[in-house]
């Protein structure tokens, strides 16, 4: 069983800070103030890539938000880009790996054009690149074991349970757990995704709290257990629908509102945002909700 890298990106805010935080360095912004040659820039960014056939997107190699299998590159993102661009009059995507930490730094030096890799959109990232409209949410589920034999499906039920919940070291699902009252002894800190499969396997915890994407992706590999029906946590009367999108250069709004209105086109037609992702976890219950919108979670 592989571990889960795109889990340490995604499911921890103080991962998120930290990399908004770096972002911010005087030395880096200006060590990225020069960009290549070859990137498309400005208000005929989308005519350059039309006219050149490709689009350089960057991915980390996280699935399954983005990652190359063989020599096809695959996930959520690129999935999801590919089918804009196309739309858009780009016929290819050429995939460039990156660190997660290396994303933004390579997006502001111009060594791609945008970010393929399902990134979180919050306040520190926005003040340094410009994201599209949400992507996906991520909703919160629980992997029990098969059958569900405490019949849990969300926090609150957990909680009236008495039940023993499994969470990843650091990220915001403890946060969760925490919120919705279920006790401190209730809650076992785990390091991995696989750690936390373990666990319900063994009897360890009854339940695995996690993102439904992550978890139907680790159930794939552990057929002992199963993942609830998606839920999104309330923290003080706040929803935390994590979600992600695509991330492109300060100057190049243009290329970015003309990436959002095809967008705009997919996460409204349910059954094609589920035909378009569905290989890779993604269902109903990641498409945003139509309210959610980027300049507000820029806001915090």
């Amino acid at each position: 069983m592989a571990d889960f890298p795109h889990l340490s990106r995604r499911g921890f805010l103080n991962r998120s800070a930290a990399v908004g935080g770096l972002l911010v360095v005087p030395g880096l912004l200006t060590a990225c103030s020069k960009t290549d040659s070859g990137a498309a820039t400005g208000a005929g960014a989308l005519e350059k890539l039309r006219e050149q056939g490709f689009v350089r997107v960057a991915y980390a190699n996280e699935a399954p938000y983005g990652y190359m299998e063989g020599k096809e590159l695959k996930g959520e993102a690129p999935t999801l880009h590919r089918e804009i661009f196309q739309a858009l009059g780009v016929k290819e995507l050429r995939p460039t790996l990156s660190e997660w930490d290396g994303l933004i730094p390579g997006l502001q030096a111009g060594k791609y054009d945008v970010v393929s890799a399902g990134m979180a959109i919050t306040p520190e990232r926005c003040g340094n690149a410009i994201f599209s409209e949400p992507e996906f949410i991520s909703p919160t589920a629980l992997m029990v074991k098969k059958g569900n034999p405490k019949k849990v499906t969300d926090l609150e039920s957990a909680k009236e349970a008495g039940i023993t919940i499994g969470v990843m070291s650091g990220a915001v699902e403890g946060s969760y757990a925490k919120g919705a009252g279920i006790a401190e002894g209730k809650i076992k800190t785990l390091q991995k995704p696989q750690d936390g499969a373990d666990a319900v396997k063994g009897g360890r915890v009854d339940a695995f709290l996690l993102t439904g994407i992550s978890l139907r992706w680790l159930a794939k590999t552990n057929p002992e257990t199963e993942v609830t029906e998606a839920f999104v946590p309330q923290i003080d009367g706040n929803a935390q629908f994590s979600p992600g999108g695509a991330v492109f250069r300060k100057g190049n709004e243009d290329l970015r509102d003309s990436f959002n209105r095809e967008l705009k086109k997919i996460v409204s037609d349910r059954s094609r945002y589920v035909g378009l992702l569905k290989e890779y976890g993604f269902g109903e219950s990641e498409i945003p909700p139509v309210d959610l919108k980027t300049a507000d979670l820029c806001k915090g």
